[in-house]
């Protein structure tokens, strides 16, 4: 059986309330496609092609897309009055299988996989953010987690700072660091690997934060590793976020882009 990456679709995307008033935020466009396709080719390209999408917010716009996705990225030929059409496959994405799933409108992120519990038929399991984009490499992740025997895995990531830095020699710029990876903490950079065990941890009622109890209680039960990547990594959690992801995409910059 392969294993499924499922993604988190469901949030209000408040935070970027410019982009999602009309859509939700996995289909804010990096470029010329949502951000969450880019999640999706990013797992693709290691060889991971089925997803489960946990919808929430704006879900019928994610629905939609993905229902007209081979009309709207490959020539056709259409009979009309016959109700015939031939397709000509030229993207990609072929083979993808993407299952969609209606978790709540307000449903916290623990909750939403909660309740796509019934479509994980392997042991193991991968889990990401809508708004995430990396160049991790995602065998090596799946490979650490199998190495260890734990029920799940985080990847930890190394942030750059908001904030040029200087390094001064008495009140003299010796040297500026825009935006320099800050190495002495690591934060939750999201893309895990859980087996099925860790569905026990969580439940189905709203309030069920994953990051919250169902992770603490993990960690506590010492079953919890950290996959350290030091590479690229950058959520979409704000305009300015957005901004510098679009700059990275058409400056032709963009590390995640590995397919």
């Amino acid at each position: 059986m392969a294993i499924k990456v499922v993604i988190l679709c469901g949030g209000f995307g408040t935070r970027l309330r410019e982009e999602t008033e009309l859509k939700p935020k996995p289909m804010v466009e990096i470029g010329n496609m949502p951000i969450l396709l880019h999640i999706m080719k990013i797992y693709a390209y290691h060889g991971f092609n089925e997803f489960i999408l946990c919808l929430g917010y704006k879900g019928e716009v994610i629905r939609e897309y993905f229902y007209h996705y081979n009309i709207l990225s490959n020539d056709f030929t259409i009979e009309l009055g016959k109700n015939k059409i031939e397709i000509y496959p030229s993207h990609s994405e072929n083979g993808w299988k993407v299952t969609l799933v209606d978790t709540g409108l307000k449903a916290m992120t623990g909750a939403r996989v909660k309740r796509i519990e019934r479509y994980i038929e392997d042991d193991t399991f991968m889990l990401t953010y809508g708004d995430g984009v990396t160049d991790l490499n995602i065998r090596e992740l799946l490979n650490f987690h199998k190495s260890h025997g734990k029920i799940g895995t985080v990847t930890g990531v190394f942030p750059p700072s908001r904030y040029g830095e200087l390094l001064l020699h008495g009140n003299e710029v010796v040297a500026f660091n825009e935006k320099p990876e800050i190495h002495d903490y690591v934060i939750n950079g999201g893309f895990f690997v859980f087996n099925k065990r860790f569905f026990n941890y969580l439940n189905e009622n709203d309030n069920c934060i994953l990051e919250r109890e169902p992770l603490q209680k993990l960690a506590f039960d010492g079953e919890l590793k950290v996959f350290h990547h030091k590479g690229f990594w950058q959520c979409m959690d704000t305009y300015r976020d957005y901004k510098y992801l679009t700059e990275l995409w058409e400056g032709g910059r963009a590390p995640w882009v590995v397919w």
